[in-house]
């Protein structure tokens, strides 16, 4: 599973926390590993350069053989939290696509 991390120009990116943040995205989709060929997060500033209250957006798309790519969203204060959040939704709808091909095939 290739996963990679990127962020927009109002997100300073940090080599050392992506490391650490590949690693747990990695753990929390462990179960789906041999079906995940990758995946991709964008980081993004909400806010932009108005500033404010950090308002920070992760997407997360995992493309799954076999069955279209899988994509959620998730908003935090941190990049971390926007990140991680987004791994937790992407196990529910993992679950939830995989799931229904499952029943569908009758296993």
């Amino acid at each position: 599973m290739f996963i990679q991390i990127h962020t927009d120009n109002q997100v300073a990116s940090d080599g050392e926390r992506d490391g650490r943040l590949e690693e747990q995205i990695r753990q929390r989709l462990a179960r789906f590993e041999n079906r995940i060929t990758d995946v991709e997060i964008h980081v993004s500033d909400v806010n932009g350069p108005r500033g404010g209250a950090a308002d920070l957006r992760a997407t997360l798309e995992a493309r799954v053989n076999g069955v279209p790519p899988v994509a959620v969203a998730e908003h935090g204060s941190s990049v971390d939290r926007a990140i991680l959040g987004a791994a937790k939704k992407a196990v529910r709808a993992l679950d939830h696509q995989l799931g229904k091909l499952s029943d569908a095939k009758g296993h």
